[in-house]
């Protein structure tokens, strides 16, 4: 019996692995398709590890039936990710690879460079304003505790959101409200839209933080899909929510944009794409 279930834990990390990559070449198809829109590229890229983990093995929903009210709630706060988000999307059912790569980020297009809420693809909620995700998913979590549910709300944050002071009350009342059926991810990849965190606004040890309001806290790897699936696995703690600093690279899985903040926001070259996707398929 031990032996099954570290098989099928090997094939889900390879089934999520693969999704990844899928993903990975998506968000490329999507970003050389938006043109002179251009894309938030490198934070989408370093989430989707996350995301894929999320809705390729953890999170309960029907893509057919979108607004189940037992289905688990996502909440992209760091908007700007949107192509980690609809990737994952993709990947679920709830849009097609066409529908993303043909409408992304053009005129009256449900898929916008931020999320606009659209529950029967799968947004739960419109997110553009940084710093307001959090106390969103304290509110569902409520609401769910409200109505005798029991899914879970996942919230993914960026570090140099976490400059926000929105952030910080939503983490004093997590624990005070005793929510221990919401995760928030803090997407740690060192960078905001114009510089490093360092430069502009230190935000120190964010785990030591959250675990100073009363959090359950986990430092991971955010490129680790078997270390992102082992902590998401974990029983919650009776009255205290997740928070899970996860450790990125901005523009993770592309030679010329990991760690480069100026793919925060830019236009993809053909020849860049083509690069992209010679290491993707090579990886």
């Amino acid at each position: 019996m031990e032996g099954c279930e570290v098989e099928s834990r090997e094939k889900i990390i390879q089934d999520i692995e693969q999704m990844a990559k899928r993903m990975r070449g998506h968000l490329l198809e999507a970003s050389l398709a938006g043109g002179a829109n251009s894309s938030h590229f490198g934070g989408g890229l370093s989430i989707i590890d996350i995301t894929a983990t999320l809705y390729g093995a953890i999170m309960k929903f029907d893509k057919d039936n979108p607004l189940w009210s037992e289905r688990d709630r996502f909440i992209l706060s760091k908007g700007h990710g949107c192509l980690g988000y609809y990737t994952a999307l993709v990947e679920a059912g709830f849009i097609s690879i066409e529908e993303l790569v043909q409408t992304f980020e053009k005129t009256n297009t449900d898929l916008p460079g931020h999320p606009v809420m659209n529950k029967e693809k799968g947004i739960e909620f419109s997110n553009g304003s940084l710093g307001m995700g959090l106390s969103l998913g304290i509110g569902v979590a409520l609401a769910g505790r409200r109505r005798n549910r029991k899914y879970k709300v996942y919230v993914v944050m960026g570090d140099g959101e976490c400059n926000e002071g929105s952030v910080w009350e939503a983490a004093m009342a997590a624990p005070h409200f005793k929510l221990d059926k919401l995760v928030a991810f803090v997407d740690r990849n060192n960078f905001q839209q114009t510089g490093a965190n360092k430069d502009i606004m230190s935000i120190g040890d964010v785990a030591q933080k959250f675990m100073s309001f009363g959090w359950n806290v986990f430092e991971i790897d955010g490129h680790n899909t078997g270390e992102i699936y082992d902590t998401l696995s974990k029983e919650a703690i009776p009255g205290k929510p997740t928070a899970i600093v996860a450790h990125t690279i901005k523009g993770k899985g592309f030679s010329f944009s990991e760690n480069d903040n100026d793919w925060h926001h830019k236009i993809l070259s053909k020849s860049q794409y083509e690069l992209a996707l010679t290491e993707l398929n090579n990886d």
